[in-house]
């Protein structure tokens, strides 16, 4: 793959017992040109919920955006929040969909 061609990033997740760390790199380029370095690629989605979405800035934002909507539909039907469980089997079944 050319450099030209890559449109990835990074990021990097481990956890404890009691914690956890979710690490990426910010930078927002198009080839070797770069826009931005404060690019935000860990999202928040709820206290107990986040995630590290790598790739192309607008499929990230894209799946970002959904995730939000398919959270608070959970949180509207069930009247609870979700579990990290739950919201990996969410992610899994989205990601898988877009095959």
């Amino acid at each position: 793959m050319s450099i030209f061609e890559y449109n990835g990033s990074a990021v990097v997740a481990m956890v404890g017992k009691n914690c956890f760390a979710i690490a990426s790199d910010r930078r927002l380029g198009v080839q070797l040109q770069t826009i931005a370095t404060d690019f935000q690629r860990v999202f928040k989605i709820h206290d107990k919920l986040y995630i590290g979405l790598s790739g192309l800035a607008t499929d990230a934002q894209t799946l970002y955006q959904r995730l939000v909507f398919r959270h608070k539909l959970y949180q509207l039907r069930e009247e609870r929040d979700m579990k990290p469980e739950t919201f990996a089997s969410l992610v899994s079944a989205l990601l898988y969909e877009k095959r």
